[in-house]
């Protein structure tokens, strides 16, 4: 797990040239786990935790723009958060994701 600090209220996750399509990094906003993941290219970023049943959702699978949940199986809109497959049905938090200079942040909505 990687944790960066927060500045302005906004956090540095990292320069985007080092954070390849695919990855998944976890950072702190707020006090809350927050999943950054870049997909074709887009940064997204939501609450590290299935509304289903509290499990991180960092590392899990990444396709058809949605996180999967290793636990259950269930899926979540990276754009929108919205719990698109069973046994979830309740969305996740997302946050803005901003790209400035080469470095990619994250912000509460």
């Amino acid at each position: 797990m990687t944790v960066f600090a927060e500045h302005s209220g906004r956090v540095h996750v990292g320069a985007a040239d080092t954070l390849p399509d695919g990855s998944q990094t976890e950072v702190l906003v707020g006090g809350v786990h927050v999943v950054v993941v870049r997909y074709e290219g887009e940064f997204y970023a939501l609450r590290n935790n299935c509304t289903h049943k509290d499990f991180p959702l960092l590392g899990g699978d990444v396709s058809m723009g949605r996180i999967t949940c290793a636990k259950h199986g269930a899926k979540f809109e990276l754009a929108t958060g919205k719990a698109k497959t069973l046994p979830a049905v309740k969305a996740v938090k997302i946050y803005k994701t901003l790209v400035e200079d080469g470095e990619v942040y994250v912000l509460e909505l």
